[in-house]
This record gives structure tokens, C-alpha cells and sequence, in this order.
């Protein structure tokens, strides 16, 4: 067992049901975190849901329903499109848990008796769908910068928190950090934008609104939402403010990397690190602000309709097809486009002719020329070798990418392989070697490199394509899957029997979609 993985997504916000948006992430964390299990770290992997706030308040009331049971029902929404999408993760949390209110309230009263919390007015202008302040000179034509809507003119009594006494720290932390937030744009967005014109202290309580944790010590006030979500990531570790933290804590704080998106990359890389800073604990190691899917040009939203949810995706398409596609189409640094046509093209063209019609092929040839038996006789060429040696080369290939959170050239890493055993099948021609007796053993180390070369790539599919991986590995009939058997090219045991060729992925008709 390596060290210990803390992973961590944003908390989906129970305004509405997820869209692709939204899932993107927690597939792209899922496998970052089944990689590192892979590799043999102690992986702890936390989402959930940020239940609070003056948006659900006022979709709860439009409902006709309470707000608990507003966010009970599309928490219920969240979690079973996380399920769907076959994510493994550790923990899902909920704003609304009791402990988890306490230790928030606990940690607002702690700041404030330090001084790092004071009492004050607030003058601005207000996005509520976003929850958030700005000042005249951030709207971008007189609305809201991250959404594009109205905003209303606030006035109101409030908490603040001093980001602007840490704003030096914070600076020199980040430049003394160059990993701390990736990738370098977004650095340079938070660095320029916000942290070097000088930190404005943060409203961090509201009055205008009830739902929420309240201010302990004032009752007219409740807990601003970024204080309540943000602190998820230590509260529902064991993080006591006022006493000995747990085991769990201890153990998994600080957090590998925090996985958001864009769009909230400032209250992760500027409000956190100073909440962080104020009660002496750990930075994060890496915040990462993932792109968004676009759908067309637009960015997906919930308000302008334009949305796409995972599950009927998968419903139509299959769940690894749709984890291929949040995986491998959205970029490192830029957004991503989604369109039914592309995520057809990828089922046909990657899923079912590079990968399906490999394994198809492969295993169908080792049933029809030695009745499934495997054996390995090693008459062995040069076109052998090559093939050897390019499969070994896929661990380094992969680990250097997923260091980098570069997923979609890992995928591609894994999928050159397979596209180089399609070669291997071209270069060898195992049915013109069926045809001379003499031929037995040399078609045999064919079939045998094939069906190696695959169960060895396909140890690397685990974490992206888990359903995929393991119905490979049946047809295989091999239970050698872990990362051990990819020191050297052979773990496959001779005189095993393969199974039964199934088609992996269907092809897709275009026009009838």
C-alpha cells in the first residue's frame, strides 16, 4: 500500500437535477481516484451535495414544499446519476447533516473571536442563482459575470471574513506554489484578476433569507453559503475546531487535489486557502478548474434550457460509452463541446471498431483455430518484439499523463495500444497461418501476444471504463487484473480456455438516432 489519495469534488448545489455539466466532474474524479487505487494508494474520494442557501429557499417555496424536503429530493436526483455513472466514491455528503452544521457554526464562532470574522455593512450588487457579490467594474454588460442574469442591489448587515489581511500571504503562497492551482491559465486568472488589485473582505452572512446554518451567537444572521461548503472538505473528515480532530482527519487532510470547475475556482483558490490559513491548518495540495462542456457554443445551464443529463444518456447509449465521452472529449485547458453526432462517432469509431472489434476478433480466432486453448510456443519475429516493447512502454505513458491530470491523453495512451494490436493482426495474418499445419505454433504466439497485449491494456482501462474492462477480462477468462501483473509482458497462464466472444459495443445508426 502507497500513501494516502484525498480526492475531492465540488458539492453538486440542490437547485435543480445535474446535467452533463455537472457529472463530467465526478467521472473525471472517479477515475483519478480508481487510478490511484490501481496504482495502490489508500484513496479516500468525497462528493455530495451543498443543501443550502437563498436559491433553494426560493425554488423550495415556487414547489409548495418545504426546503429540506426541496434538497431531500434532489439529493435523491444526485446521487443516483453519480450511481449510474459508476463512480467509486467514498464518501457523499450533506450540508444539511447535524455534525456537519455544528462544526460550521463552530468554525464561523472560532474566526470571529479570533478576528479573522467581523460585523459590518454590505453595499452591492447581488446574482442570486449564483449566490454571490460584485462590484460595478466585474459585471460584464450590467449583469452578472458567471451566469449572465439580473442582479439586484443588496444592502444589508453582514459578517465579513478579512480576506484582505491574508491577501499578501495568499499571494506569495501561490507564487511560492507554481502546482497549487492548474492549469497555469487559471492561475493566472486568480492571480491578476482578484488576488493582485487586493483582496475586498468577503460577506459571509445574510439576513435576507432563513435557510441556512445560523450565526450562533446572532440569530438574525445565517451562515453565508461558501463557509458552509467549503468547510465540507475538513467536516466530514472528523475536523473538531474546538478540540481533537479524528483519526480519519489525521490521516487524509490536507486533500491531494480539490477537482471544481471554472467557474468556482476563486472561492477555492482565494475564500479557502484564507479559511485554511485563519485556523492553522494545511493548504490543499492542487486545486484543479476543470473546463465546462458546452453544448453547441453555450455553456450548459439549467435557466436557458439547454441541458443534457447523464442518465438518459446512458440509457441510451451505455454507461462506459458516456463515461468514454465526459473522459476523453473535454480537453485539459479548454472546454469541451458535447453533440449527439460526436458521442455517436466515438462509439463507432473508438469504442466499437478500435476496441470492440479487436477483442472480437482476437478471441473469436483463438476459439475457431485451437478451440479456445491458449498456448505460447514463443516462435518469435522482430514484428513481436516491436509490439512487446510498445506495450511495455504504456505504464510510463499512462502515470505521466495522469500526474498532469491529462485524462483524455492517458485514454489515448491505452487506445494507441489496442490500435497497434489491430496492426499486429494485419502484419501477422493468423488466418493465412491457419491454413499449413506447419504454421501451429507460430499462429498460436500470435493468438498468445494478442490476447496478453489486450489483458494487459486493458489493466489500464480499469479506472475509465470499468464495466468495459471487466467484461473483457471475463471473455479472457483471467483474473489477472492488478497493476502487478504489468511488470512484464506474460502474466497470461498458458493452457487457460478463453470464453465465448460478446460484442462490447454496439455500432450506432446515425440515422436512426
Amino acid at each position: 500500500m502507497k500513501d494516502k489519495y484525498y480526492i475531492s469534488t465540488a458539492i453538486a448545489y440542490t437547485s435543480a437535477k445535474p446535467h452533463i455539466g455537472n457529472t463530467y466532474e465526478i467521472v473525471l474524479a472517479d477515475a483519478i481516484a480508481r487510478y490511484k487505487r490501481l496504482l495502490g494508494y489508500d484513496v479516500y474520494f468525497q462528493t455530495g451535495t451543498d443543501e443550502h442557501g437563498q436559491k433553494i429557499e426560493q425554488k423550495a417555496t415556487e414547489a409548495g414544499k418545504t426546503p429540506q424536503e426541496y434538497v431531500d429530493e434532489i439529493y435523491s436526483d444526485v446521487k443516483k446519476i453519480w450511481d449510474i455513472m459508476d463512480t467509486s466514491y467514498d464518501k457523499f455528503v450533506r450540508t444539511t447533516d447535524e455534525e456537519h452544521m455544528q462544526q460550521v457554526s463552530a468554525i464561523f464562532e472560532k474566526l470571529y473571536q479570533q478576528g479573522d470574522i467581523y460585523k459590518g455593512q454590505y453595499e452591492g450588487l447581488y446574482c442570486t442563482p449564483c449566490e454571490s457579490f460584485f462590484t460595478e467594474s466585474q459585471l460584464v454588460d450590467g449583469k452578472c459575470p458567471d451566469c449572465g442574469r439580473e442582479v439586484t442591489v443588496a444592502s444589508e448587515e453582514a459578517y465579513f471574513l478579512r480576506l484582505s489581511k491574508y491577501s499578501k500571504w495568499l499571494e506569495d503562497y501561490i507564487e511560492e506554489h507554481p502546482s497549487f492551482i492548474v492549469p497555469e491559465s487559471r492561475k493566472n486568472e486568480i492571480m491578476n484578476n482578484f488576488i493582485k488589485p487586493g483582496l475586498q473582505d468577503l460577506c459571509v452572512s445574510r439576513t435576507a433569507f432563513r435557510w441556512g446554518i445560523p450565526v450562533k451567537f446572532d440569530q438574525d444572521h445565517v451562515i453565508y453559503v461558501w463557509i458552509d461548503a467549503l468547510s465540507n472538505y475538513i467536516t466530514f473528515l472528523g475536523y473538531n475546531v474546538n478540540g481533537k480532530s479524528s483519526e480519519k482527519f489525521q490521516k487524509y487532510w490536507p486533500a491531494d487535489l480539490h477537482l471544481i470547475g471554472k467557474d468556482i475556482l476563486r472561492f477555492h483558490a482565494i475564500y479557502w486557502p484564507v479559511i485554511l490559513k485563519a485556523l492553522n491548518l494545511e493548504m490543499p495540495k492542487q486545486i484543479f478548474g476543470h473546463p465546462w462542456v458546452l453544448f453547441g457554443t453555450d455553456k450548459m445551464s439549467k435557466s436557458k434550457g439547454n441541458i443534457v443529463y447523464a442518465d438518459e444518456l446512458v440509457n441510451e447509449f451505455g454507461q462506459d460509452a458516456v463515461r468514454y465521452y465526459f473522459l476523453h472529449e473535454i480537453p485539459f485547458g479548454s472546454d469541451g463541446v458535447f453533440t449527439r453526432e460526436l458521442l455517436i462517432e466515438r462509439i463507432n469509431g473508438d469504442l466499437a471498431n478500435v476496441l470492440g472489434n479487436l477483442v472480437n476478433r482476437t478471441i473469436g480466432m483463438v476459439n475457431k483455430y485451437f478451440n479456445g486453448l491458449i498456448t505460447n510456443p514463443k516462435i518469435m519475429t522482430d514484428i513481436d518484439k516491436d509490439l512487446i516493447d510498445t506495450v511495455l512502454s504504456l505504464p510510463k505513458r499512462v502515470d505521466e499523463k495522469m500526474n498532469d491530470i491529462r485524462i483524455a491523453d492517458a485514454i489515448d495512451a491505452i487506445f494507441d495500444i489496442y490500435r497497434r494490436c489491430n496492426k499486429y493482426i494485419d502484419e501477422t495474418e493468423p488466418w493465412v497461418l491457419a491454413k499449413e499445419d506447419k504454421n501451429k505454433d507460430r499462429l498460436a504466439t500470435v493468438l498468445y501476444n494478442l490476447v496478453e497485449a489486450i489483458r494487459y491494456t486493458t489493466v489500464f482501462l480499469q479506472p475509465f471504463l470499468p464495466s468495459t474492462a471487466n467484461k473483457i477480462f471475463q471473455q479472457l477468462n483471467t483474473e489477472q487484473t492488478t497493476y502487478e501483473t504489468t511488470s512484464e509482458f506474460g502474466f497470461y497462464p498458458e493452457n487457460t480456455i478463453v470464453n465465448k466472444p460478446e460484442v462490447l459495443f454496439q455500432r450506432v445508426d446515425v440515422k436512426k438516432v
